[in-house]
């Protein structure tokens, strides 16, 4: 009998240990004992059966399982992630609550920097199970910002809610019938608050007025709760009344920059008119070709920017700047294209301009403007730039001075298209003008320059063929 209780107890004990590599959620087996000492004891009170075999001659089989958590239950910690070299900090922007469940790659929050915001994405799935860093806050690369519960199902916190909302169109259900107006209407408010904690003060503030509930038990049933705006500026009731909002830092670093620009260079603006009548004629005969061969539709950002770059390397003082006490000359065109987000304004750089074609450039600032759109502008994109272009005219604006975009040495300001009349072989004549303003620094670039500069691109606008025979 011993023999084959013996054989039995090795036959669980390699079953045991198959079931136990078998699961994917055990890490490690603690303990697995089978001793007599403890089947002594349980004997006394109860006869176990193994195998088919009683012991009840004192033998009997006492076992113990212990495992670890399961893998899925394990909490990440989510750090701050590193910025460009020139950026030490940046402000927080939570895009996720404690609770909420995230899937992998999806943005939890947002850093805005100086100059761009950097998303940080979620490492795995989970559920955010506490931030360690509020709203608004300052942090540096490597600072601990959230704990993020991986692999735990999110949808169930959600559906708390709810399913704790179900029980309103059930309190609803009990009104209808007629017969018992006192008791349908006090079922409904026992049973409303308790699912929404937060609300039950205001619907119970605006019970008490209509007390005459039992004759409308619709109106009763559905009651209108109306909460104050988030935003105190979406809504003007006649007072008068202010609303503080902290700058973001990408403002704070616009606003400085300008103003740095306005304290170090001693800027001057020349003005001048285009007549755009050659270049839009040029864009309605060859619009369907361009758009068949390159896939994208020609408009006027393109003609400045060639035109610009031709200037440049004719006027290669426009293009250098200063450093200290030396000028340093570029033998390269990068313009800088203004971009207005709602962040702020920002400027990706067009790289080597002087070798790109009118639908190089179209691509490229197409690609640029929506990066800009989706957020997507990094530090890279912005980083240089020789010469900036800044294109008011697509807000309509006739006429402005633009201000150097530091470190360069001057800027172009683009103005709207209107038609005006103006004099051409001794007749007043209408024709689609417009206006456009270089400003430069005066430490560097002479007047003489300056208006040549513009000239040479007024000519190159109106007339591509100067820049292809090179006149």
């Amino acid at each position: 009998m011993a023999a084959m209780l013996g054989t039995g107890r090795n036959q669980l004990s390699r079953g045991l240990i198959r079931q136990v590599a078998k699961a994917r959620d055990v890490r490690t087996l603690a303990s697995l004992s089978l001793t007599r000492e403890a089947t002594r004891k349980v004997t006394s009170s109860v006869k176990p059966v193994l195998g088919g075999f009683e012991s009840g001659t004192n033998s009997s089989i006492y076992r113990t399982l212990y495992t670890t958590r399961v893998l899925g239950d394990e909490v990440k910690i989510i750090v701050c992630p590193a910025f460009a070299d020139s950026i030490s900090e940046g402000d927080i922007r939570w895009e996720k609550a404690v609770g909420d469940s995230v899937s992998e790659d999806e943005v939890i929050c947002e850093i805005e920097t100086d100059k761009t915001s950097v998303p940080v994405p979620s490492p795995a799935a989970g559920v955010i199970e506490e931030l360690l860093v509020e709203d608004g806050s300052t942090v540096a690369p490597g600072a601990k910002l959230l704990k993020l519960k991986v692999g735990a199902a999110g949808a169930p916190a959600a559906a708390k809610p709810a399913a704790a909302a179900a029980p309103p169109p059930a309190a609803v259900a009990p009104p209808p019938p007629p017969p018992p107006p006192a008791a349908a209407a006090a079922a409904p408010i026992p049973a409303t608050p308790p699912p929404p904690p937060p609300k039950p003060a205001a619907p119970m503030a605006s019970r008490p007025p209509p007390a005459p509930m039992p004759p409308r038990p619709m109106a009763g049933a559905s009651p209108v709760v109306r909460l104050p705006p988030a935003d105190p500026t979406t809504e003007i009731a006649g007072t008068r009344s202010e609303h503080r909002v902290k700058m973001n830092r990408m403002r704070l670093k616009i606003a400085s920059r300008l103003k740095e620009a306005q304290n170090t260079n001693a800027m001057l603006t020349t003005f001048n008119e285009l007549d755009m009548s050659n270049i839009m004629q040029l864009r309605k005969e060859n619009q369907d070709a361009f758009v068949k061969k390159h896939g994208i539709k020609m408009g006027f950002m393109s003609a400045f920017v060639k035109a610009s770059a031709y200037a440049l390397t004719k006027a290669p003082t426009v293009n250098a700047v200063i450093e200290g006490q030396e000028v340093i000359y570029r033998d390269f065109v990068d313009i800088s294209v203004a971009v207005a987000t709602p962040k702020g304004l920002v400027v990706p750089v067009l790289r080597n301009c002087q070798d790109m074609s009118y639908a190089d450039v179209e691509k490229g600032i197409a690609a640029l403007g929506q990066k800009a759109k989706n957020n997507d502008i990094s530090i890279e994109d912005m980083d240089g730039g020789t010469f900036t272009i800044s294109n008011g005219g697509v807000f309509g604006s006739l006429f402005g001075t633009p201000i150097i975009n530091p470190p360069q040495s001057a800027i172009l300001g683009m103005h709207g298209v209107f038609e005006r009349p103006v004099v051409r072989n001794g007749q007043v004549v209408i024709r689609p003008m417009m206006y456009i303003a270089l400003t430069y620094d005066h430490r560097l670039v002479d007047g003489r320059e300056a208006v040549t500069f513009l000239r040479t691109i007024k000519a190159a606008v109106e007339d591509p063929r100067i820049m292809l025979m090179d006149l």
